[in-house]
């Protein structure tokens, strides 16, 4: 089926975007658009819009009918964004666009899902909602990644988007940077996708989320996975902390090469720390599975890894050793932090702010470093 609407063509730099109109029931055709959404539970994908929220659709719904039964006075000024990897006939005598749906479509909803999704419900309620008219911008030859990079860059410069989206959207163009034609970022966003990181914290994220025998199993919400009792943490808060205290300059793991071997040394760390702070495992959903408890030992692993290269042994028998000496050295006023009881939901740690982490995790280095050079002096 051939649709016609007018049309005006605007050309920013290679951008060629058709601003127009539609009616709603041109939405309700089949195969008309697709939303590209990014998988749930941490699976690779090269998706990018973030989970329908169907509450906020609905209230969208909701307000329009309610709008329009009172006083017709139901109203949508903003656009929705669409794309195409195709191009669009334009007439510029007629100033009107021409297409099959068919060989275009279905265009990729860049922005605007939760519109689109509350005017469909409210067309099921309200058949007279089918001819209401909606502003539209359609890309044409936009491919897959540029789509993706026009998603980030309209969330990130317009309105915020979940920082574990961000992520994802990040990691993918890190795959796919140096492979193919990328549309100019802005600066901070090429900044983080040339840099990797969050590629490189995805992948520590997500390994330690799948492995049955790792502390973190199934505790981390990933991106656009539904909350569930087992997650303490969420995705953006677990690998901002990774990017900031695993992947700093400081840190020797930071230059390990063998992502498998980094892995299963972290994967290791945990187990050590949880074997000592939660033996009996009876805090499964205790403040050292939050952000608390991992920006705290997450910050004395550049202290830690140090001090284990020393021997190039990293078991987990090794690492108890280590922590458990530190915890002996430790100033009395921050010994608390090697008391299981500390990390009990509504104890000392679920009190603690960012700046009280830092002198824990202060006083921790410090306690290392005593414990280690007394070992040294034992040995001479």
């Amino acid at each position: 089926m051939i649709i016609t609407k007018p049309a005006v063509k605007i050309q920013q730099c290679n951008l060629t975007i058709f601003s127009t109109r539609f009616l709603v029931s041109d939405l309700l055709e089949h195969n008309f658009y697709q939303i590209d959404r990014l998988g749930s539970a941490g699976n690779e994908t090269s998706g990018y819009q973030r989970l329908l929220n169907p509450a906020r659709a609905k209230k969208f719904a909701e307000y329009l009918i309610q709008a329009a039964r009172e006083n017709e006075d139901a109203f949508l000024p903003t656009s929705i964004f669409l794309a195409t990897d195709k191009n669009i006939s334009y007439d510029e005598k007629t100033n009107t666009i021409s297409f099959d749906i068919s060989e275009v479509g279905p265009f990729s909803v860049v922005d605007g899902q939760h519109r689109i999704e509350g005017l469909k419900i409210a067309a099921q309620e309200v058949p007279a909602f089918r001819n209401f008219q909606i502003s539209a911008n359609i890309a044409v030859n936009l491919d897959k990644i540029s789509q993706m990079c026009h998603f980030l860059i309209v969330n990130s410069t317009q309105k915020s988007v979940d920082k574990a989206i961000e992520q994802e959207i990040h990691s993918e163009l890190t795959k796919m940077v140096d492979l193919e034609n990328t549309p100019t970022l802005p600066k901070w966003i090429e900044r983080q996708v040339r840099k990797g990181e969050d590629r490189d914290a995805l992948v520590i994220a997500r390994y330690l989320n799948n492995k049955m025998d790792s502390p973190w199993y199934k505790k981390i919400q990933m991106a656009n996975e539904q909350r569930t009792n087992r997650n303490t943490i969420n995705q953006g808060s677990f690998v901002s902390s990774i990017k900031k205290f695993i992947l700093s300059a400081n840190n020797p793991l930071s230059v390990e090469l063998d992502t498998e071997r980094r892995n299963i040394k972290l994967k290791n760390y945990w187990r050590a720390i949880s074997n000592i702070l939660n033996k009996e495992k009876l805090l499964e959903n205790s403040a050292l599975y939050k952000t608390i408890g991992f920006d705290l030992f997450n910050q004395i692993t550049p202290t830690v890894f140090t001090q284990l290269n020393v021997n190039g042994n990293f078991e987990v028998n090794t690492i108890k050793t280590l922590l458990r000496e530190a915890f002996q050295e430790l100033d009395p006023s921050y010994n608390e932090v090697a008391n299981t009881n500390f990390w009990k939901i509504g104890s000392g740690a679920s009190g603690l702010n960012q700046s009280a982490i830092r002198k824990y995790a202060t006083e921790l280095n410090k306690s290392i470093n005593i414990a280690r050079s007394r070992n040294i002096d034992t040995v001479l």
